[in-house]
Order: structure tokens, then C-alpha cells, then sequence
């Protein structure tokens, strides 16, 4: 018998939302990447994009474990000679935790053209509202500690 591989036109792609509220931040951007990529589908194909759209609302109500908010930073460089420039994360979950979230997906995300073909389906919200239920999108039902 042959191996299954997966066509690009041939993938049926949904929308799932995941509710981030009081989860922590590093199970709900596993979850999403692994949907992303198309991991949970029995035709995943490590080579073909085959994942489905992500929306993540409540980005804002995300947790970090441990002491990460007080110690975790962002780092940034602006290109001049001693320019890093250095965030913790509890400012950051408060100004931008949408960016914090999407920074987390895309580093479990592979760094190639299927990683940033990926990065495109994913919608993160920091309220509970969301534009977009003209796609039907589905509650994701697997549990994320």
C-alpha cells in the first residue's frame, strides 16, 4: 500500500476558535500551531500546507506560569549600534497581548514559506468578539491545560 500525501488544492480548511481565557499562554499557542500546520488531521503531510484558520479571543486573560511576567522580556533591535531595546512581559500582555500571543504561534511555527503561509490563518483578539462568524468557525473541544 502507499503512503497518503496531501495535495495543497485538495485540503478542506475550517475555522476554529480557542477561548484563552485563564489559560496559559504556551498550551494555547501549541494548540493553535499544531492546528495551524494541520497536525491533528489524519492526512497531514509534513511538506504540504493542510491546516485550518485559528481565531484566539481573550488573548488579554492568557497567563504565564511562574514568575515569566515579571522576568520574561521581549527583545528587539532597531538596527543602530546599541540599540536593543527590551520589554517585560507584564507590560507587554497589557499594551499588545495580541503581539505576545502571535509571537509565541510563530516561533512554534516552522521557519520556512509553510510557516508564514500558516502565520496568515491565525486571528488573535484580546476582547471575547470576533468579525468573522460569516465563516462558521467551530469551538475547538480538545482541552489545553
Amino acid at each position: 500500500m502507499s503512503t497518503f500525501m496531501a495535495k495543497a488544492h485538495e485540503v478542506q480548511r475550517k475555522w476554529y476558535i480557542i477561548d484563552a481565557d485563564g489559560k496559559p499562554l504556551g498550551r494555547v499557542a501549541a494548540q493553535a500551531a499544531a492546528i495551524l500546520r494541520g497536525k491533528h488531521k489524519p492526512e497531514f503531510t509534513p511538506h504540504c500546507d493542510c491546516g485550518d484558520h485559528v481565531i484566539i479571543l481573550n488573548a488579554a486573560k492568557a497567563v504565564l506560569t511562574g514568575k515569566k511576567l515579571l522576568q520574561k522580556q521581549y527583545y528587539r533591535h532597531t538596527g543602530y549600534v546599541g540599540g536593543i531595546k527590551a520589554v517585560r512581559y507584564d507590560k507587554l500582555m497589557q499594551e499588545r497581548p495580541e503581539f505576545a500571543m502571535t509571537k509565541a504561534i510563530k516561533g512554534m511555527l516552522p521557519h520556512n514559506t509553510l510557516g508564514a503561509k500558516a502565520l496568515t490563518r491565525l486571528r488573535v483578539y484580546a476582547a471575547d468578539s470576533h468579525e468573522h462568524a460569516a465563516q462558521k468557525p467551530e469551538a475547538w473541544t480538545a482541552e489545553i491545560k
